[in-house]
């Protein structure tokens, strides 16, 4: 595998993923009893953004730094406050004039956001990056980090004996035919798991293959699936990241409402042109 996440720690993407996360995991927390995550691909849980390879492509200050700087709007800021809790833990030195050292992966925000009878399932297989997370999570007898595959981890971990959870699916998307993969592995693990949250990350690049990938997505006929997609140029080209987007089947009844007003107020801090453009709508509804 040749994708470095240490080179794009921070950006948009990791904003509007992790922020999709910590909602979904606060909602979760509003029952007394104990939820699951899981995360299909973990990476290192924790990124230095002052390291050769976040400094080589400085896109952490566009992302992170840049929403960090922004003066937003006191609803947006509140719903904002976990996934700044997760930041914060990853700080715990502070952030100083928008500055943050380092960058928290999924796995550490969930570690912050989850309450004790919570617990966390990782799979990493590469195992440098295993290692680094399996140094976050030390400790932390909630949390296991498995050398398993993500792909076999989507079907084969659901449903978990607690019955309630998220299942986050953020791929590094390197090899063809890794949006049918994507569609294929929530069919199946939805028939496994119907009551799950299911949260699957895609870029927007290849606009046939995203295309492609939502028509699969609604065939599948699902019920409650939501998209949301987040475009930071105002013309998509071929040989860059335009945008990204998520796939969020059955959602906290409060995610839709929530991300229009965080991603409305986000959109022109990160977009490259200032404006950005926001979709947050039904690809099947609930029956």
């Amino acid at each position: 595998m040749n994708y470095r996440h240490a080179f794009h720690a921070g950006n948009f993407a990791d904003v509007l993923k992790h922020v999709v996360l910590a909602r979904i995991l606060t909602y979760l927390a509003r029952k007394d009893g104990a939820y699951r995550v899981i995360d299909t691909h973990a990476g290192a849980g924790l990124y230095d953004l002052w390291s050769d390879e976040a400094q080589r492509t400085g896109e952490w200050e566009a992302g992170v730094g840049a929403v960090l700087r922004a003066a937003l709007p006191p609803e947006a800021e509140a719903l904002l406050a976990p996934w700044r809790a997760a930041l914060d833990a990853a700080n715990p030195q502070g952030i100083t004039d928008g500055l943050p050292r380092h960058y928290p992966g999924s796995p550490l925000v969930a570690k912050v956001l989850s309450r004790p009878q919570d617990r966390l399932v990782c799979c990493e297989t590469e195992p440098g990056v295993r290692s680094a997370l399996v140094e976050v999570m030390k400790g932390d007898a909630r949390a296991k980090v498995l050398p398993v595959d993500g792909w076999q981890a989507l079907a084969a971990y659901v449903p978990p004996k607690e019955r309630r959870g998220v299942v986050l699916v953020d791929p590094p998307f390197e090899q063809a035919g890794e949006f049918h993969r994507l569609a294929e592995g929530l069919k199946t693990a939805h028939g496994r798991w119907p009551g799950g949250v299911f949260a699957l990350w895609y870029p927007i690049k290849d606009i046939r293959a995203v295309d492609a990938f939502r028509r699969e997505i609604a065939h599948a006929q699902i019920p409650k699936t939501l998209r949301i997609e987040l475009d930071i140029y105002a013309t998509r080209q071929a040989d860059r990241l335009s945008g990204c987007g998520m796939i969020v089947v059955n959602p906290p009844f409060t995610l839709a409402d929530e991300l229009r007003v965080i991603l409305n107020a986000l959109a022109p801090v990160l977009a490259a042109d200032g404006k950005g453009r926001v979709r947050v709508g039904w690809l099947m509804p609930e029956h």
